[in-house]
């Protein structure tokens, strides 16, 4: 390239970005785009490597292809399927996979894998490919799509694995694991580490085994035996999943968490947690007799929506707020059940656990 030619490019890419800040104070998250060009800036100027720009430049492209996929269906929940690529279409624990895509694709949730192999292709098997999505990782030796979403607008090729886990978990509001070797085990504990450490979910977590099976059913034995009673994790931790070898059990689940529960967030220093119906006075006693020992200070109350949340697609639902410890998060878990056991949606809630 000439200097005159670089000059130019220069030039317009200065433009680019003079326009662009020119357009922030219209611009809906403004404030955050200005942080993330400041980020950029900083970095420009403390001079790091080659290398570095083009794994920052790799995981923006990455991320960039997983938002705009996923924004057009923000408004649909998805279950999350991992398992090993190993498994053949002959195993039960494929069949399983398959049954279970297919029923919480009857309930209306859409179906997320890896996109490879074994158990992933179970699962877009049995959702069908309109109800399915891939994210893929790019590998030279193998992981090549599965043929149910190749070719799929709905099948991403991350560069990254923690691109790609960021999406798998970001965008899901269930996770069902069926038996694998180490990266089913990896995607196993780190959902158990972030639930525990309230960086993902609350969300429901289902451990699968096919009918007589016992692979999660001996490691829950293990999580018991050698972690709970051994004090390295709250004895309640285990409910942060559900061990089965019943389709139903496993649907009723994922279905059963999001029956009043809605979602939550942090506002400040206060959990947010909204509701599809409003819960009576008296169940709302009942609450903080049940679940005072998790909270910092103060009670829990009802409320409308934050002023931080003026901008939230769900302003119009009720909400109770709480000081959350940040550390009971089984506590959290089971409250949400209890939760679940009382308010009273409509009919037509009932029948869509699936729509946020």
């Amino acid at each position: 390239m000439t200097s005159s030619a670089s000059f130019d490019t220069l030039e317009s890419l200065q433009a680019d970005i003079a326009e662009l800040i020119d357009r922030l104070p219209t611009l809906k998250n403004r404030q955050l785009i200005q942080q993330a060009l400041a980020t950029i800036v900083r970095l420009a100027d403390n001079g790091i490597d080659r290398l570095d720009w083009k794994i920052l430049s790799a995981s923006l492209t990455d991320m960039e292809r997983g938002f705009q996929l996923f924004y057009d269906y923000r408004h649909v929940r998805k279950v999350t399927i991992f398992g090993s690529a190993r498994l053949s279409s002959e195993t039960p624990e494929y069949q399983m996979a398959l049954e279970f895509a297919r029923a919480v694709c009857q309930l209306g949730f859409m179906v997320m894998t890896g996109g490879g192999g074994g158990i992933m292709q179970a699962g877009h098997e049995g959702a069908g490919r309109e109800n399915s999505f891939g994210l893929n990782i790019q590998l030279p030796f193998e992981q090549q799509a599965n043929p149910i979403i190749e070719g799929d607008p709905k099948l991403i090729h991350f560069k990254y694995f923690f691109t790609r886990k960021l999406f798998l978990l970001k965008e899901s509001d269930a996770v069902a694991l069926f038996p694998g070797g180490f990266g089913t085990q990896d995607e196993a504990f780190e959902c158990m580490t972030l639930s525990q450490t309230g960086k993902f979910g609350p969300v429901p977590v289902v451990l699968i085994d096919h009918p007589g099976g016992d692979y999660w059913q001996s490691w829950s034995q293990y999580i018991d035996q050698q972690l709970v009673q051994k004090g390295l994790v709250s004895p309640e931790d285990p409910s942060l999943y559900t061990v089965t070898d019943n389709l139903e059990v496993a649907c009723n689940a994922i279905t059963r968490f999001y029956q009043v529960y809605h979602s939550s967030r942090y506002v400040s220093e206060q959990l947010v947690i909204r509701l599809t119906s409003d819960l009576s006075d008296s169940e709302l006693e009942q609450l903080n007799a049940e679940f005072n020992d998790i909270l910092v200070k103060g009670k829990i109350e009802k409320s409308l929506a934050l002023p931080q949340e003026n901008q939230d697609e769900t302003v119009e639902l009720p909400r109770l707020v709480l000081y959350f410890n940040q550390r009971d998060l089984g506590r959290l878990y089971q409250m949400i059940a209890t939760i679940n056991q009382m308010g009273v949606p409509s009919v037509e809630e009932k029948a869509h656990p699936e729509r946020k």
